[in-house]
């Protein structure tokens, strides 16, 4: 790997796991020594990050990591309202042998397990039934917008309680038993529960000011700017994969949100 590449890739990682944290300044010679290279890769790697809307750029001051802002989690949890439903209908489709591996995610519940192993548990859970549906777009897709929000995960698990931890890996079981089922229907209403569940605690969190997140503009103190991912573009991603349409013509997600 390119020491540019290699550079990159780091530094991307420790934002994703909020090693940096949303909103945290970043200049250009700390992160040069700190990962033993000169400003030229980690200028250009910064450069990279901007345009993946990680990294925003201060004039004359140098780089802070781009703040979660309420219509990121939006527009993240809207999207995956459109994808993950008819992932379920296409998993249940799936042969027997396959769905039955997914019994490697019953349990986890049962277990005392640290924040970063729940994350992992959550993220290849979701990875495994995006894959299980066949269409390498979707899943793709799918992979793409888990590994982006990786953060969001990150500083949300900080403050859920075990209940709710419980409470997923519950729901996640009863799409299990839907999928080895073949019971395509009950696993496309199901998901949705569970999704807008999951997204109700980073609103709740941000609400009461346990979240560094933006404000409605994107920035902080709603000082305007746009957000990486919005609804229209979720909307055409989704349809461009090939997300079935359902009877009313909706693509599987609830717009009264």
């Amino acid at each position: 790997m390119l020491l540019r590449d290699a550079t990159y890739q780091a530094i991307r990682h420790a934002i994703l796991t909020c090693e940096f944290q949303p909103g945290q300044e970043l200049r250009e010679q700390i992160l040069a020594e700190r990962y033993h290279v000169s400003r030229s890769p980690v200028r250009d790697s910064l450069l990279r990050l901007e345009r993946e809307n990680l990294v925003t750029v201060l004039p004359r001051q140098g780089y802070r990591v781009t703040p979660i802002s309420i219509p990121d989690v939006q527009d993240f949890f809207a999207l995956r309202l459109l994808i993950e439903p008819d992932c379920a209908v296409a998993a249940a489709r799936a042969c027997d042998p396959a769905l039955r591996a997914l019994d490697r995610f019953r349990g986890f519940v049962e277990q005392d397990d640290t924040e970063p192993e729940c994350i992992e548990y959550d993220r290849s859970f979701h990875h495994t039934l995006a894959d299980l549906s066949g269409n390498q777009r979707i899943a793709e897709i799918a992979r793409g917008l888990m590994g982006e929000f990786e953060r969001l995960a990150q500083v949300a698990r900080r403050t859920c309680s075990q209940a709710a931890v419980r409470r997923e890996c519950v729901e996640h079981e009863a799409i299990i038993d839907a999928l080895q089922a073949h019971d395509a229907d009950r696993a496309s209403r199901l998901c949705p529960r569970a999704c807008r569940r999951c997204a109700q605690a980073p609103r709740d969190a941000a609400a009461a000011g346990r979240l560094p997140m933006a404000g409605a503009g994107g920035t902080p103190n709603n000082q305007g700017g746009d957000t990486h991912l919005n609804w229209r573009r979720s909307w055409k991603l989704a349809r461009q994969a090939g997300s079935p349409a359902g009877p009313d013509g909706r693509y599987g997600v609830d717009r009264a949100r």
